[in-house]
């Protein structure tokens, strides 16, 4: 079979990454989106989140469930590269260049808090944080963020806000800032390891499981959520998979 490096989805180009090409990941700069599976069955709906997909740098395959539908469907084999597994990665690059500023853009102030414990247990003591507004799923601005930013400047902008809202604000940032960064689009994925979301391992996460667990977790908000995602198929058949 042929070997895939990137394939083009609706304009948007998702890079076939395997896991031992994590070194080469971690020296780039960037917008890097992990783009699940119900805001990409609403792209059409959604037009500044399939801007800002179609704007970023590094695209993963965080969705187990795009991953096997491009195999039924279309005969497309990719590697799944989720959130979490690059977290997981992430956070020994950290370890090993503590002195990278870390800048938190996070949903509550609660969180923001366990997030700067869990990074103070990590060794990593060169951290920051913001609490976001309620931003709409539309074009927006933050002035008061940007200058935040352009003050500290950090080396890591790692966003756990919403999917479908993280990756317009960090098109957004990326647009405005003047200095380079890695600007993450992780969503709640750093929750797994805080313990503010589901607990979620290297087993789940390979078997394709995660969303099984987070229903478990909390099913009032995540089954709804994969429910809309099922209109993904219909999408995957109607168009087409570009390989690069």
């Amino acid at each position: 079979m042929r070997s895939i490096k990137k394939i083009k989805f609706r304009n948007i180009v998702f890079n076939n990454f395997k896991e031992n090409q994590i070194k080469f990941i971690m020296k780039k700069n960037g917008l890097f989106v992990f783009p699940a599976a119900e805001p990409l069955a609403t792209l059409v709906e959604n037009s500044h989140y399939h801007k800002s997909l179609i704007f970023s740098d590094f695209v993963f395959f965080d969705s187990g469930y795009f991953v096997l539908l491009l195999r039924v469907f279309k005969g497309v084999k990719v590697n799944k590269f989720s959130g979490y597994k690059f977290l997981v990665n992430f956070f020994k690059f950290l370890k090993k260049n503590n002195k990278d500023k870390i800048f938190s853009i996070d949903p509550s102030k609660s969180i923001s808090i366990n997030n700067q414990t869990f990074f103070n247990s990590l060794g990593l003591k060169n951290t920051n944080s913001y609490v976001a507004p309620l931003y709409k799923k539309k074009s927006f601005s933050d002035i008061h963020l940007l200058n935040i930013l352009k003050k500290y400047k950090p080396q890591n902008i790692i966003i756990n806000i919403g999917g479908g809202t993280q990756e317009i604000l960090g098109s957004y940032i990326k647009k405005n800032i003047n200095f380079d960064a890695k600007i993450i689009c992780t969503g709640g994925a750093i929750s797994y390891f805080t313990g503010d979301q589901a607990p979620i391992n290297n087993l789940i996460d390979k078997f394709y499981l995660g969303w099984l667990v987070r229903i478990i977790f909390k099913p009032t908000i995540f089954l709804p959520r994969y429910i809309k995602a099922l209109s993904l198929v219909v999408k995957i058949i109607s168009n087409k998979i570009e390989i690069i």
